[in-house]
């Protein structure tokens, strides 16, 4: 049986951070995990790094004055030293708006996933492989209180106490599965892709009915949802709190569907709290008046896809190469998403290649890939030229 760091150092200035970095300068393999408030504030920060290794683990207070993440830039960016995270897309996020980038990425999510374990949860697969029971009831907590309750501070140490050991395990899992090239390929392929946050709400996209409304109804529904989310960032954003917290995805869906007139139609939508109608009421219900009206008015136009360029052989080839992926993944006892990830899917539908040169050419698809897959692949998306 493996053993494991014993407690945790504290980094709560810029003395201790240096001495942590340098200390971390001379691990080959690190566990990395963070926490910040997103359950709690409108734009979540990062409050907590921790790093792991098989003998220490560190907690750097991001929140503390001279405790900055950049200071393992050097470590993280280094391809030939391996990063165990878990569930890294977020994270990966949270550390390219610190100024920190990673290469090396092992995620123990990802490989799970890709191996097709039927739970991959951190608890879960430390239950299984290490006997080891992680609690779960501060994963919603507010990672900004300071000082940082004994309890929450073991639940984040614990996060990287174990995750060396489980990378290694699951990393060998992959290579036994003959899967082991395409876990890195796509590690490496969210690594790459990982980008400062988006501002907050900007992917909003209404979550209506797909059936009950008339075109008209869509269009109005469509346009109320989307003056109220404008709004809720604005309130969300003066309290700070998450604008979910503030109105609900579901909620700004069924007061756009219902269209309340008065406050008690308005207390009745999904959602919606009897405390949020008592402050805001009065703004929604004007929101809801104005657009109808707009729309008595006939100044609400739908929204149409544009066709202009629409390939028309797009989705037989989407089709054709969801059948190729379930095929080969049934060959090789395999998950599909290890034959063809969904990115190559969509890369390969949206320009497909015309030559095994061409297939080399794209990112992520890898050499194994090619191998295996690149000749029948020409023949298959040959069927299904580019038409425009």
């Amino acid at each position: 049986m493996p053993t494991f760091p014993q407690g945790a150092v504290d980094v709560v200035d810029a003395p201790g951070a240096q001495a942590a970095a340098r200390t971390l300068e001379a691990t080959r393999e690190v566990a990395v995990d963070l926490e910040a408030d997103a359950m709690h504030a409108f734009r979540a920060r990062l409050c907590f790094l921790q790093l792991g290794t098989d003998s220490e683990v560190f907690l750097f207070d991001t929140l503390a004055p001279g405790v900055d993440a950049r200071l393992l830039a050097p470590l993280m960016v280094d391809p030939e030293r391996t990063k165990y995270f878990h569930a890294a897309q977020g994270d990966l996020q949270y550390l390219a708006e610190a100024g920190v980038r990673v290469q090396g990425l092992f995620d123990t999510h990802r490989a799970a996933t890709l191996l097709g374990w039927p739970k991959v949860g951190l608890a879960d697969i430390a239950r299984e492989r290490l006997g080891v029971e992680l609690p779960k009831e501060h994963q919603q907590s507010d990672f900004s209180l300071r000082p940082l309750p004994p309890g929450m501070r073991d639940y984040i140490a614990n996060d990287v106490r174990y995750l060396c050991e489980l990378g290694r395990q699951v990393r060998e899992e992959c290579r036994k599965a003959d899967i082991l090239e395409e876990v890195l390929l796509d590690c490496a392929r969210m690594c790459e892709e990982a980008a400062v946050r988006p501002d907050v709400g900007a992917d909003f996209k209404p979550k209506l009915p797909r059936s009950g409304l008339s075109p008209a109804q869509v269009t109005l529904a469509t346009a109320v949802a989307h003056a109220l989310h404008r709004k809720r960032l604005e309130w969300a954003e003066k309290a700070n709190v998450p604008m979910g917290r503030m109105l609900s995805a579901m909620a700004i869906a069924d007061i756009a569907v219902k269209l309340p007139t008065n406050p008690k139609e308005l207390a009745r939508a999904a959602g919606v709290r009897g405390s949020f109608v008592r402050e805001h009421g009065d703004e929604v219900l004007a929101i809801v008046r104005e657009w109808v009206e707009k729309g008595r008015r006939g100044e609400l136009k739908p929204e149409r896809e544009s066709k202009d360029g629409r390939d028309p052989n797009r989705r037989k080839r989407e089709e054709a190469l969801k059948t190729f992926r379930s095929a080969k993944a049934a060959e090789r006892k395999v998950t599909p998403s290890v034959v063809l990830t969904n990115p190559l899917m969509d890369a390969l539908a949206s320009t497909p290649p015309r030559t095994l040169e061409e297939f080399s050419q794209v990112p992520w698809f890898g050499e194994k890939r090619v191998r295996l897959y690149g000749a029948e692949l020409l023949t298959l998306l040959a069927q299904y030229p580019v038409s425009v």
